[in-house]
């Protein structure tokens, strides 16, 4: 078995986080993205996408995406339970994991890859009002974000899981952007500082 890891980007570190949360302990094979390696000919055999992280099972088998390689483990080593127990619970954290994906990882991504100058021979072309067209959502969604954990100490109630995880690395992204968060999302920060704090963050 073996991970296709990049040790800077976001989404390899989703999965790094989740297997240190549940003690799995995975050979990882860093792929050089400022290289372009993700772009040869060896490594879209492995993954046509040409992204990373795409996990490799022992008979040869390849699991692409963050989030599948998570729910590969978690049904492998289901304790600690990172994606939920129970109906209600099981739903809560898929939708707060797609709302803090699509809704906030997502567009700082956008704001990233649109305005990096370090990112201008890899994203062709930058747009840099796209940029700038997401950053009233990445605010926005913050606000609901924030409100929601007024509440409760976790992304999707009592229990910290994988909606924490993804929550947790869009607002770490959001410092190579060049975005912060709001002042005024006092639980915001303080939900993140809490995350931020686990073993597993430093993964």
């Amino acid at each position: 078995m073996k991970l296709y890891d990049s040790a800077r980007a976001p989404n390899p570190r989703r999965v790094r986080v989740f297997l240190a949360e549940k003690g799995i302990t995975v050979p990882l094979e860093q792929v050089d993205l400022v290289a372009l390696a993700h772009k040869t000919e060896a490594f879209t055999a492995i993954n046509p996408i040409q992204r990373v992280p795409v996990l490799v099972l022992d008979d040869g088998a390849v699991i692409a995406e963050s989030m599948a390689i998570c729910r590969y483990f978690e049904a492998l080593q289901p304790e600690p339970v990172l994606f939920g127990r129970g109906a209600l619970e099981v739903g809560q954290i898929e939708m707060w994991n797609r709302w803090l994906e699509l809704q906030l990882l997502l567009p700082i991504s956008h704001v990233f890859r649109h305005s990096h100058p370090a990112m201008a021979t890899r994203e062709i072309p930058q747009v840099p009002a796209w940029a700038e067209a997401n950053k009233p959502r990445i605010e926005d969604f913050l606000g609901i974000f924030d409100r929601a954990l007024a509440s409760r100490p976790f992304a999707a109630g009592d229990r910290y899981s994988v909606a924490d995880i993804t929550g947790m690395i869009a607002v770490d992204f959001m410092k190579p952007a060049k975005l912060a968060v709001p002042e005024a999302c006092a639980h915001v920060r303080r939900w993140h500082a809490a995350v931020s704090a686990r073993p597993s963050a430093g993964a």
